[in-house]
């Protein structure tokens, strides 16, 4: 039973720890690049960011679809 203290002490040690070390960063806790975001065609945002900065990869898809809507709307 004394093992299942400790363990059980230094995971909640490291946890702390972490946590400790988010706060003093002063950063945000942010996801991997993926997700339902990342999925083409789904235009969700994000929960922290709300779609305010999208990244490089949603700006150039957008703009082609941009374009092949302006062709056409211009063969039309």
């Amino acid at each position: 039973m004394n093992l299942f203290f400790v363990t059980f002490g230094v995971f909640l040690l490291v946890m702390v720890g972490m946590a400790v070390g988010v706060i003093v960063s002063n950063r945000a806790i942010k996801g991997s690049c993926g997700g339902l975001n990342d999925i083409e065609g789904l235009k969700g945002a994000c929960d922290i960011c709300e779609g305010k900065k999208a990244c490089s990869r949603r700006k150039k898809m957008e703009r082609q679809l941009q374009r092949k809507a302006l062709i056409n709307e211009l063969n039309s």
